[in-house]
């Protein structure tokens, strides 16, 4: 059902989270193929290269690994910087879109957000930037790789700052076999154009960019789309877009904006169980997060820094962790949950971690799985 919206239409905490979980996907598996679902979703934040596959996993039904290792080794999607400054996983076509918007992003990040940009001071930027796209497009290369090119180039500046400053302000792509199902390889870089064989859109459009934003993650505010992307002046973009958008407002009173048509399913629908790999965008594409819960002891799942830990949804809400570790012969995956879960619940997350498992296990011939509590 869908649940009309007007101007003065007040969306509660699990009607915003039953809308969004609907566009996810997460309220029920799609035949998406998975590219179209890797568009839909505007990307899938990807510096584990192995979360793509999880994140897809939870959204398709029957989804193979294969089939996403495939389109990443044929180059019809690859990863590279780009919402928020982070690695993502997008198709090429919007590698080649949403690259020349994101620039001023990575931009800000290298010279606000980390240390390297300090250190550029009497660089001739231009250069570098001339010189590292011949060398990355001559043969891929790490940043390591590129250190003691930089410092015999360079060797009055800082060698590894620049090659940082090299990976925020080219169009980059990392080469396979990194990112591919069950394959390792370095964290090496080249450039969009040589990866794609096209350079990237000259005109960056922010329109499409918001509205597909909202097709995947709304109802939203002109600040969740700030934090979701990075991208500075969203509120005046969305006042600009204002006359071909919904506007509703959460029970605080924040104006959230969103599609004519999207769907906003009824609260009282049941969301099922589903496991989501750490660092997945519906987690960290709002400025206001508690359409997912409110348990303060859920934050930390919410910060880019925690390494490993994926999140459990029980009705919509994160209620756990997972994580899995791996030897030689067996996968282990260890569950946590905030508190003890109803039996219907607790048979849920036992069959869904498992059914995982399988998938990420599917090179190995042993799989364990344990369920506790952070209380026990």
């Amino acid at each position: 059902m869908n649940t009309a919206a007007t101007p003065e239409t007040v969306l509660g905490p699990r009607a915003l989270n039953r809308a969004t979980l609907a566009r996810q996907h997460l309220l029920g598996r799609s035949r998406m193929p998975a590219l179209d679902m890797v568009e839909h979703l505007v990307g899938m934040q990807a510096q584990e290269p192995e979360n793509p596959y999880v994140a897809l996993w939870s959204r398709i039904e029957g989804s193979q690994p294969a089939e996403l290792s495939g389109l990443i080794e044929a180059h019809r999607a690859s990863r590279g910087g780009l919402m928020r400054g982070t690695l993502h996983l997008v198709s090429e076509r919007d590698m080649l879109a949403f690259q020349p918007l994101m620039r001023p992003v990575l931009a800000r990040v290298l010279h606000t957000q980390s240390p390297f940009g300090r250190r550029l001071t009497g660089l001739d930027v231009d250069e570098l930037m001339t010189v590292g796209r011949v060398w990355l497009e001559d043969l891929p290369r790490t940043r390591a790789e590129l250190v003691p090119l930089l410092a015999e180039r360079w060797p009055d500046h800082d060698a590894s700052s620049l090659a940082y400053a090299l990976t925020y302000l080219l169009p980059l792509v990392q080469v396979t076999p990194r990112g591919l199902w069950h394959r390792s390889g370095r964290a090496a870089f080249t450039t969009v154009e040589a990866w794609h064989g096209r350079a990237p859109d000259a005109e960056p459009d922010v329109d499409t960019f918001v509205f597909r934003y909202l097709a995947a993650f709304g109802p939203a505010s002109a600040s969740d789309i700030r934090i979701w992307s990075g991208l500075t002046g969203v509120g005046a973009v969305v006042d600009r877009l204002r006359h071909r958008l919904v506007t509703v407002r959460d029970e605080t009173g924040r104006e959230l904006f969103d599609l004519t048509d999207a769907p906003r399913p009824d609260p009282d629908t049941r969301a099922p169980v589903r496991f989501l790999p750490e660092y997945d965008n519906v987690l960290l594409g709002f400025a206001d997060r508690s359409r997912f819960g409110t348990d303060p002891r859920v934050a930390p799942l919410f910060a880019e820094q925690r390494i490993g830990l994926g999140a459990i949804l029980v009705d919509g809400t994160v209620r756990g962790t997972w994580r899995v570790r791996r030897d030689r012969s067996t996968a282990r995956m260890t569950i946590r949950m905030l508190d003890p879960l109803a039996p219907s619940d607790a048979t849920a997350v036992d069959e869904e971690g498992a059914a995982l498992l399988d998938v990420l296990a599917d090179d190995l011939p042993g799989r364990e799985l344990s369920r506790t509590t952070f209380d026990g």
